[in-house]
């Protein structure tokens, strides 16, 4: 599809189901972006429930990533995130080091193991990352942060609705291609 052609209600774009992530500048903490990191393990686990082998192998829209690489992905950008969290409540404005996520995506384990790997892995990892998140104090959401080499500055409450978005986002992905396959 031709990026410049506006999207209609029948056509949406599957690789953005829930639209694009904006942030409108909340100071944060934002109780709903809080709710959704902390719920996402057991939604995206609800998501990807009685799939078969062939099915978590089927990219969610055509030239992208299998319902088993998104599952993947996701516990390795959240583990991230919650690097990012803590390199944030420790130091000043620490400069993160991106990660290649579509080469991580192509990597052996992002490709052949199985999505409970990663599901089991995103239930302690929110826990405590939520957990970090709710004991933050109102000027840690907008005074603390990282540097992102590309994007610049991120507060907290930029990452708490990014993050937030980000696990909506791929949950949303694995729930529209049942839909349009009718698994």
């Amino acid at each position: 599809m031709d990026s410049a052609q506006p999207l209609t209600a029948s056509a949406p774009d599957p690789r953005y189901p829930i639209g694009n992530f904006s942030w409108d500048g909340t100071p944060g903490p934002d109780r709903t972006s809080l709710a959704a990191i902390a719920e996402l393990p057991a939604r995206l686990a609800e998501a990807l429930s009685g799939l078969e082998a062939a099915q978590l192998d089927t990219p969610y829209r055509e030239g992208g990533w299998t319902l088993r690489q998104l599952a993947h992905h996701v516990a390795d950008s959240h583990i991230n995130a919650y690097t990012r969290l803590r390199l944030a409540l420790t130091e000043e404005w620490p400069v993160i080091k991106p990660y290649r996520e579509a080469r991580w995506a192509e990597l052996w384990d992002a490709c052949t193991l199985p999505v409970e790997a990663s599901l089991a892995l995103l239930v302690p990892l929110h826990a405590r990352w939520s957990s970090l998140l709710e004991s933050l104090s109102s000027a840690d959401w907008t005074d603390r942060g990282y540097t992102h080499p590309e994007n610049g500055r991120v507060s907290l409450a930029q990452m708490g609705a990014l993050y937030s978005w980000h696990g909506r986002h791929h949950t949303a992905q694995v729930l529209a291609l049942r839909e349009r396959m009718g698994w």
